[in-house]
């Protein structure tokens, strides 16, 4: 797909394609509802020597959780990986949230989490934790100038135009 034929208006119905190797069918990302902007990611953690097949994030310690699938999105495109909310109001957090996934990225794809709970948060095999979504990314042709244009703002930075309504 070029840019050209990259549009803004991608009503409901009209899909982006994008190939997949996943490990089986229950990797593949699926929207849960017609309106759902993201599709959910599934844990593919594999039995360790105790037999266990999940993971055990303790307060404050980042793991990498493999989603059982590569891709390959189209020039102009990009993934960004998130948190699924339910886990989020647990205190897990994608590290680096939201977690890009450039187009010309060809390997496993891989979430890397932490915890901010107090509490250990437990990812089992086949969980829905994250959620991927797919946006347009344009790159910026950088026009190196000696002034920028002058705004009501100017240089206010954190918190200069107020908290108030």
């Amino acid at each position: 797909m070029s840019r050209k034929s990259m549009s803004l208006n991608n009503p409901i119905g009209s899909k982006i394609p994008v190939k997949i190797v996943a490990d089986s069918p229950l990797f593949i990302p699926k929207y849960k509802t017609a309106g759902a902007a993201a599709c959910d990611l599934i844990a593919n953690i594999p039995k360790n020597d105790a037999g266990h097949d999940f993971i055990s994030i303790m307060p404050n310690q980042t793991e990498v959780v493999d989603v059982g699938f590569s891709m390959s999105l189209p020039l102009g495109w990009e993934a960004q990986i998130r948190v699924r909310s339910g886990l989020a109001v647990q205190g897990l957090q994608v590290t680096n949230s939201p977690g890009t996934i450039d187009s010309d990225y060809r390997g496993r794809i891989k979430v890397i989490v932490n915890s901010t709970s107090k509490n250990i948060i437990r990812i089992t095999h086949g969980d829905r934790f994250a959620q991927m979504l797919i946006k347009p990314v344009w790159q910026i042709d950088w026009q190196e100038v000696d002034v920028l244009d002058s705004t009501d703002r100017n240089e206010g930075g954190f918190g200069s135009t107020g908290i108030k309504s």
